[in-house]
């Protein structure tokens, strides 16, 4: 779980398969008396859920992300090799926000920046019987 540091870039392959990159950082445990540190991970998305986190994600959201790590090495014009470490994303999801009560038009789609109102119902939690602070279910 991190906050994007950029924009998610969606392109399309030769075949036109939809792949989505981006990079989250994490916040690392903070030390007493020493600065914040995060540690920035690559991440790659393909197909539906590459349009889906570029329709909905940008910088500074909170995503959840799901997936295998995948080592990639390449050697450049110099003849230097270079390697690279990835998540491959097979989930991803929403993670709150700043203001997670709050429903401003930057949680909307990029496309759809119109406030909307949704009728949530409300549910009758008396019928469940909580004994000795265990969880119902």
């Amino acid at each position: 779980m991190g906050r994007l540091v950029a924009d998610p870039e969606l392109k399309q392959t030769t075949n036109n398969i939809a792949v989505c990159k981006f990079t989250i950082a994490i916040n690392r445990p903070k030390q007493k008396d020493k600065e914040q540190q995060s540690d920035f991970i690559n991440i790659v998305v393909w197909r539906n859920t590459a349009e889906f986190v570029s329709k909905y994600f940008s910088k500074g959201k909170m995503i959840i992300v799901e997936g295998a790590l995948r080592n990639n090495n390449y050697t450049d014009s110099n003849g230097v090799k270079h390697y690279t470490i990835e998540v491959h994303a097979d989930n991803v999801s929403f993670g709150g926000d700043k203001k997670s009560d709050d429903t401003s038009v930057e949680q909307k789609p990029k496309q759809q920046q119109q406030e909307s109102k949704v009728d949530v119902p409300d549910f009758d939690l008396s019928e469940f019987e909580v004994l000795d602070g265990d969880v119902p279910f």
